[in-house]
């Protein structure tokens, strides 16, 4: 009986050591499945992280959140990389891992794109591109595969636990078959059955709670993600707002300039009319105010819905001094009576290279910020100067010739403290509802685009300047009436037959008598459904000339419609407002801003019928 005993004690002794080495071995698989689906998990935190701080980017222009993005881009790469070799035991999966490569890559690519053009101060641009990219195929790749990846290990996983409380099974069994041949080694045998058993399923039930602890995490992650790309919507509805607060500051002085100018014209013709006959030198003069009265009124139309609509920005050679001088008119309507405006040029034909609206918005910024701190009355002095600078000399400006802009006021000014965060989003030392705190952090996002600086020198009841420091452009445009020369020159088209379609009766009735002054055979058409016809019918129509917005249908819907049965048919659009016809319904075809003179709409159908190079940027604007 003792040797049979110590049989069964060896042998109780090596199933129970055989028992053990199965379930060590099954819980390091189980571990090790584990650890693939949490750094899968990892892998999609880090690529949501990244993204996360890319839009920040995009959104502030703030470099450090373009470095957070380049370093979590850069680490879930070599999250890859570890993936790769953590299932490298599991053949099943290397499909999926290359999948994921090339997803990773061609992710990769698209965001790389969106971060160059805001490093280069696209950010309109770049923040398309964002929102564009957040449904692209390389993005669904991604999280497919990750799932995939952890669904296959998921499975082997449950598998693998299978396998592990089958050996556990199998050995309680020998041990109750040996303890029959003894109480005290069947309590035994159940005793360490029993502990093991709790042990195994202790070790499951933790590995469940910290599964469900991940998804619990990945859930918060994903509410995080739809929260930024919520803020990001805000901010972006934020800047327009902001925009629009501009808008609402000119409507009494616009609406005051308007009277004077309708009145102009509307005595300048009534003057004429009078005198016509016997007097045609003081006709043609008080033909001449009236004209010029129509021109300035279109020149604040034109300037008032450069203000109020995004557009994609047109970089162009512009004198900085020249172009503040013309906005004096507009900056005294905009600050108000109380205000008196002091504007000097000491840069005279020093030009920068910048979008000619940014630029408008940002100088009215700046006064308006300067209006507020003086409680509307007081003085604002504008300065153009010209400087050259050595390097490091004004913060990150390198060796070079810059315009320099700055606004001065003699108001509260400001604290260190607060002159240190004016450039943060949406910091504002204003009422609440008075403003976004937008306007200074665009100021420096511009100013950084263009590879400026700006400072502020300021102090409690010394007034604030702010000063801009712009790079010099180099390129030299010409000046207006040369370029216009060799544009008319080099552009010279009559004796065609062309389709006008305008439902405003006066308006098609001006555009038909235009083109006919110009030597052309016009047909008027007010009714865009029946273009098709006209079209049809009169074969020799070459060009066709239409309004955008229109009641039954808009230009572009309607040319669309044209485009393969007229496809001889040249396209150009006249309008005073594209509305919600954007750059993508227009970006074909010229484009010719109403009002226009008969020179402008000559210009227009000479580059449309030649398809030279585009029209000049000054055209462009008018």
């Amino acid at each position: 009986m003792a040797l049979l005993a110590g049989i069964v004690l060896i042998a109780l002794i090596v199933t129970l050591r055989g028992s053990n080495r199965e379930r060590d071995h099954a819980l390091e698989l189980q571990r090790h499945s584990y650890d693939v689906m949490i750094l899968a998990r990892s892998l999609a935190g880090t690529i949501a992280r990244s993204e996360a701080s890319l839009g920040r980017y995009v959104i502030s222009g703030d470099v450090k959140m373009g470095q957070l993005y380049f370093d979590d881009w850069r680490l879930a790469s070599s999250q890859i990389d570890r993936l790769d070799q953590l299932t490298s035991d599991n053949a099943a999966q290397d499909p999926a891992i290359e999948r994921l490569r090339a997803a990773y890559a061609a992710r990769g690519r698209d965001l790389s794109t969106t971060a160059l053009s805001t490093t280069y101060g696209r950010n309109s641009q770049a923040l398309a591109r964002y929102y564009q990219s957040r449904k692209a195929r390389a993005l669904l790749a991604i999280n497919g595969e990750l799932d995939d990846i952890i669904g296959r290990e998921r499975r082997l996983l449950e598998s693998r636990v299978q396998g592990a409380a089958a050996s556990v099974d199998r050995s309680s069994r020998i041990a109750s078959v040996l303890g029959v041949f003894g109480l005290l080694l069947v309590l035994g045998a159940i005793l360490l059955g029993w502990l093991s058993v709790k042990a195994v399923n202790e070790r499951v039930l933790a590995r469940a709670d910290a599964d469900a602890a991940r998804e619990r995490a990945q859930a918060l992650a994903t509410a995080v993600a739809e929260a930024t790309a919520e803020l990001q919507a805000r901010e972006a509805t934020l800047r327009q707002v902001q925009k629009m607060e501009a808008v609402g500051q000119l409507t009494g002085g616009i609406a005051h300039d308007f009277n004077n100018m309708l009145a102009v014209v509307l005595g300048g013709l009534e003057l004429a009319r009078r005198q016509v006959m016997q007097d045609p030198v003081a006709a043609q003069r008080h033909l001449d105010n009236a004209t010029e009265g129509a021109n300035r009124a279109a020149a604040l139309t034109r300037r008032l819905l450069a203000f109020s609509r995004e557009e994609t920005l047109k970089p162009e050679p512009i004198a900085a001094g020249e172009l503040i001088t013309d906005m004096s008119e507009l900056l005294d309507r905009t600050l108000g009576d109380g205000i008196v405006l002091e504007v000097r040029n000491d840069a005279p034909g020093w030009q920068v290279r910048v979008d000619r609206v940014q630029l408008e918005n940002v100088v009215l910024n700046l006064a308006v910020n300067a209006r507020d701190a003086l409680a509307g009355r007081g003085t604002i002095r504008v300065l153009t100067a010209a400087r050259t600078l050595t390097e490091g000399q004004v913060g990150q400006c390198a060796a070079g010739d810059y315009v320099v802009l700055a606004v001065a006021d003699d108001g509260c000014g400001m604290t260190p403290e607060v002159a240190e965060r004016v450039f943060e989003p949406f910091y504002t030392t204003k009422e609440a509802g008075k403003g976004t705190g937008l306007g200074l952090s665009q100021v420096f996002a511009f100013v950084r685009g263009q590879m400026g600086e700006i400072t502020i020198d300021t102090a409690p009841d010394c007034g604030t300047t702010v000063t801009l420091y712009l790079p010099r452009a180099t390129t030299v445009a010409l000046p207006a009436e040369e370029a216009e020369a060799v544009f008319v020159e080099d552009h010279d088209v009559a004796g065609l037959d062309v389709l006008v379609v305008e439902d405003d009766p006066r308006v098609l009735t001006a555009t038909v008598e235009a083109l006919e002054e110009l030597g052309h055979r016009a047909i008027g058409c007010d009714d865009p459904s029946a273009a098709a016809d006209l079209l049809a019918s009169h074969p020799q129509i070459g060009l066709l000339v239409s309004d955008v917005l229109m009641p039954r249908q808009t230009g572009p819907e309607m040319v669309a419609g044209l485009r393969d049965r007229f496809p001889h048919v040249a396209v150009m659009f006249v309008t005073g407002y594209a509305g919600e016809s954007g750059s993508a319904d227009l970006g074909a075809y010229q484009v010719l801003r109403k009002p226009f003179t008969l020179a402008r709409l000559e210009r227009a159908i000479a580059e449309t019928m030649r398809g030279r190079k585009p029209l000049p940027q000054r055209l462009a604007a008018e």
